[in-house]
C-alpha cells in the first residue's frame, strides 16, 4: 500500500492509489459509522479498494523484484526486506500502539492477542469485528512481501525460469480458485454470506492473492517480454475504456450476488484482470489516465497507507462526539469533518513516523537496482 515519495511520479498510479483509498474509507465509514447508508452505492462496493491496493502493490513490488534481477547488480534479498520493513512496520507499529497502550482508543471492541499482530497472522480465521480488523489486508501484503521475493528467487535459479514462472502465475489463479471452492462448500453453503465467508474466505491469504498475482504477471510482461509490452501499452485509452466497463461489470456481480458460489470462485481472479486494464492504462503514455494529473491525487496517494491504518477508528470515535453536538453521522458537516480529519490524522502519521523511516532508508539501505 505505501506509495513512492520519489520526485518522479506516475499520475495515473497515483489516481489509482487515491481511488483506493476514497474507496476504502466510503466502505468503512457505511460499515462502521453511518446510519442510513451513507455514500450509497459507493460505500457498498467500496470494500474493492483494497483489492485495487493488492494489485497496485503486486505490480510495484514485482518490478522492483524483476528490474532488479535483470541490473548489473542483481537482486539482493535483505536488501530488499529492509526497505520494505522501514517503509511498512513502523507506522503499522505506531498505531498498533495506539489500540494496545491507550484503551479509549479501540473504545469497546475485543483486542486479539499481540503476537497475531507482530507475526501478521490476525488475518487467519479472523472474526469480524475486532479492534484493528482491517489490517488483515496488511497481514496479506507483508505475508506476500515475505513469499514473493524468495519464490522469484527460487524460479530465477532453475533453467528456463520464464516459463516456470508464468507457470507459477498460472498455478496461483487455479490454486486460489479450487480453494475458495473448497472453503465456500465446507464453510458458507448459503450465498447469504455471513461469518464463514469472512473468516474462512475474505480474509484468509490463499483466497485474496488473486490481485497480488495479477499485478505481479503484469510486472513479468513489462520486464521480460518488451515488445509485447510495448504493444500492449500502445492503445492506452482503448485498455483505459475496457478497464472501466470491465470494473463496471464486475461491481455489478459482486453487489447482485456477491456471497453466492460462482462469484466467490470466479469474482475475485476477474475482478482482478478488470484493475490490472486499469493498470496497463496507467502506465501508457498516450493514455488519459497516464496524463492526467488530479488535483491532490498524488498527496492522498502518498499518504493513503497513514490514511489506511487510522480513519476507521478515528471515525467511529469522532461519531458520538459530532452527534452530541447535533450533527448525525450522515449529515454533511459531519461528513466533511471525518473527511478532513482522517486525512489530517494520516498526514500526520506520515510526516512523524513514515518520513524518518525513509530518510534513514534512504541513507542506509540502497535500491537493489543501484
Amino acid at each position: 500500500m505505501p506509495s513512492s515519495s520519489s520526485s518522479f511520479r506516475l499520475y495515473g498510479l497515483d489516481t489509482l492509489r487515491a481511488l483506493a483509498i476514497v474507496l476504502v474509507f466510503m466502505n468503512h465509514y457505511l460499515l462502521f459509522v453511518s446510519e442510513g447508508g451513507a455514500f450509497g452505492f459507493w460505500g457498498e462496493i467500496g470494500w474493492v479498494g483494497v483489492d485495487l491496493f493488492f494489485a497496485l502493490s503486486g505490480y510495484l513490488i514485482g518490478n522492483q523484484i524483476f528490474a532488479a534481477l535483470r541490473s548489473e547488480h542483481g537482486f539482493s534479498l535483505p536488501r530488499f526486506y529492509a526497505r520494505r520493513f522501514l517503509r511498512t512496520l513502523p507506522s503499522f507499529y505506531a498505531v498498533l500502539a495506539l489500540y494496545y497502550l491507550w484503551p479509549a482508543f479501540r473504545g469497546d471492541s475485543a483486542l486479539l492477542p499481540l503476537w497475531k499482530f507482530l507475526t501478521f497472522t490476525q488475518n487467519i480465521n479472523l472474526t469480524p469485528g475486532t479492534a484493528f480488523s482491517h489490517a488483515w489486508s496488511l497481514c496479506v501484503e507483508e505475508q506476500f512481501y515475505v513469499l514473493l521475493p524468495a519464490v522469484a528467487l527460487l524460479i530465477a535459479a532453475c533453467r528456463r525460469s520464464l516459463l516456470w514462472a508464468w507457470l507459477a502465475v498460472a498455478a496461483s489463479f487455479i490454486v486460489g480458485m479450487l480453494v475458495r471452492a473448497y472453503l465456500w462448500d465446507e464453510y458458507v453453503h448459503l450465498p447469504r454470506g455471513g461469518l464463514g465467508y469472512y473468516k474462512y474466505i475474505y480474509y484468509a491469504s490463499w483466497c485474496r492473492f488473486d490481485e497480488l498475482v495479477a499485478g505481479v504477471a503484469l510486472a513479468l510482461l513489462k520486464n521480460y517480454h518488451p515488445i509485447a509490452w510495448t504493444r500492449l501499452t500502445s492503445y492506452g485509452n482503448r485498455t483505459l475504456l475496457a478497464g472501466i466497463v470491465a470494473t463496471a461489470l464486475m461491481f455489478y456481480v459482486f453487489l447482485t450476488d456477491h456471497y453466492g458460489y460462482w462469484v466467490t470462485v470466479f469474482g475475485y481472479p476477474a475482478l482482478a484482470a478488470s484493475f490490472t486494464l486499469l493498470l496497463i492504462a496507467a502506465l501508457s503514455p498516450a493514455s488519459a489516465l497516464y496524463q492526467l494529473r488530479v488535483p491532490g491525487a498524488a498527496s492522498l496517494a502518498l499518504w493513503s497507507y497513514a490514511i489506511y491504518l487510522l480513519h476507521k477508528q478515528l471515525c467511529i470515535l469522532l461519531r458520538p462526539l459530532l452527534q452530541d453536538i447535533g450533527y448525525g453521522p450522515d449529515s454533511v458537516p459531519a461528513i466533511l469533518v471525518m473527511i478532513i480529519l482522517s486525512i489530517a490524522a494520516g498526514w500526520l502519521l506520515y510526516k512523524l513516523v513514515e518520513t524518518p523511516f525513509m530518510r534513514l532508508r534512504a541513507r542506509y539501505v540502497p535500491a537493489n537496482h543501484v
